[in-house]
């Protein structure tokens, strides 16, 4: 080999070493920016079961990675709301890829593990009807004007269960009106979840409540006075009466009978009165009295009347009127 050709063979040897160390060179520095490039992986599976108003990516998903500003970011990114409690949502694939370039992110750099079809169900409480009634019975019970014992529950209605989110749950029953235990009673039950309303309830309850009123023996003429002999006592439902039934002989005993009444009647407060005390033509003593001053006089009553009525008498003295209140059969007494 000459000079001229060992020359030769010395520059390309050189030219081949300067090509492998550049090689070597890129290798290196390709390596080193994959390496810097971050790699997340995200996984979310067919069926996910989530408890909040939104669905969070966070909520759905499972993300690996180093940056956890980075995963801190992915987890928050909203993909939409959550369904009503106890029902489901489908979300497609397509349309998470789409919310998380929303947000910035290159998905290069994320290795996705998505079903292409992701139902989510929103997690829920279920409070049964028979769970209401007992919410609602305890109710009535808790404000009857009788004893228990005497009430039977006849029906109740509710009219569905309660579905309601997650959290802590309290309740509170109202009636929708004065409630009358004689009658269908008309209840709402409010369901709260965390301070909350989540829902309403509608309830109706009917009651069969026994007792007993008092009735007549026999028929009665109009204006007889009551005495024992007269009544007797029978046991009712008191929903299937009337309202103003009497049920203590001490309502009805010294009193007279309005207009006449049949045999086994269930006496009402319309069926008898106070017998007057003093009637029309009447001459009694007029009184009046303050502060150790009595003033009395004869008056003549103008109309019958009753214990504690205010009836119109007329002075005998005077022959002015005044109006007095009955004391007695003899005596009415002036304001004065």
């Amino acid at each position: 080999m000459n000079h001229r050709q060992t020359c030769l063979f010395a520059e390309k040897n050189h030219f081949c070493v300067i090509l492998l160390c550049l090689t070597l060179v890129m290798i290196s520095l390709t390596s080193s920016l994959v390496s810097a490039v971050p790699v997340y992986k995200i996984s979310i599976p067919e069926k996910v079961t989530v408890s909040q108003d939104t669905i969070k990516l966070g909520n759905i998903a499972e993300i690996e990675g180093t940056d956890h500003s980075l995963i801190q970011h992915l987890e928050d990114i909203v993909i939409g709301q959550t369904p009503l409690p106890g029902h489901c949502r489908t979300i497609h694939e397509d349309y998470v890829k789409l919310r998380i370039k929303q947000n910035g992110i290159d998905l290069s750099h994320i290795d996705l593990h998505i079903a292409e079809t992701i139902t989510v169900t929103r997690s829920c409480l279920e409070i049964p009807k028979e769970k209401i009634e007992k919410i609602v019975l305890a109710f009535i019970y808790g404000q009857l004007p009788w004893e228990k014992d005497r009430v039977t529950v006849k029906t109740v209605h509710v009219s569905s269960e309660a579905i309601l989110p997650q959290g802590e749950v309290t309740y509170r029953v109202v009636p929708q009106k004065e409630m009358d235990f004689l009658r269908t009673i008309p209840l709402c039950v409010f369901f709260k979840v965390n301070g909350e309303l989540a829902k309403k309830v509608w309830a109706t309850v009917k009651l069969e409540v026994l007792t007993e009123v008092i009735a007549t023996k026999r028929p009665l003429r109009r204006c007889q006075l009551i005495t024992e002999d007269d009544i007797h006592l029978q046991t009712v439902d008191l929903t299937k009466v009337q309202s103003d039934v009497l049920t203590n002989p001490q309502e009805v005993l010294g009193k007279r009978t309005k207009r006449p009444i049949s045999g086994n009647v269930l006496l009402t407060s319309d069926h008898i009165e106070l017998p007057p005390m003093v009637r029309r033509g009447d001459v009694v003593l007029i009184l009046a009295e303050s502060d150790g001053l009595k003033i009395t006089a004869l008056g003549q009553v103008s109309k019958r009347g009753c214990r504690g009525d205010r009836i119109r008498v007329v002075n005998l003295d005077s022959k002015k009127a005044v109006y007095a209140r009955i004391v007695d059969s003899n005596t009415v007494e002036v304001d004065f």
